[in-house]
């Protein structure tokens, strides 16, 4: 598949990135952001307790590394208000039941907006066989 038909399957779709504070995670939705801006939305499965930490780690492990400084530039002074659009949090775990979502609204809304399921996430204990 080429990139042009590539960008052109994933215009207005919404994707579901698991792993998404990981090294391919952040390459993949940062070039997706930068190149195919009419995408709809991200939903961003990180492991966190909650919501205030998902946001945290949204700053300081996704969009605030020097990854994303050519879409910073490129929205300028709207990049806050392009990423709260494009971007929803989910705080949850892929090992857990239901990848441990706690929100019924927000499971929901992904069941009927999620287009495309990019499955990014790996473990991290690497003792476990």
């Amino acid at each position: 598949m080429e990139l042009g038909s590539a960008l052109h399957f994933l215009d207005n779709k919404s994707i579901l990135v698991t792993g998404a504070a990981g090294f391919l995670a952040k390459i993949f939705v940062e070039k997706i952001l930068r190149v195919q801006p009419n995408v709809k939305k991200f939903y961003l499965l990180l492991r966190a307790a909650d919501h205030k930490s998902a946001i945290h780690r949204l700053h300081n492990e996704i969009i605030g590394k020097d990854l994303f400084k050519v879409l910073k530039e490129k929205c300028g002074k709207n990049f806050s208000s392009f990423i709260s659009e494009k971007i929803t949090l989910i705080p949850g775990d892929i090992s857990h039941e239901d990848l441990g979502i706690k929100d019924c609204n927000l499971v929901q809304e992904m069941l009927n907006e999620v287009d495309v399921v990019v499955n990014l996430a790996a473990t991290t204990n690497f003792d476990k066989r």
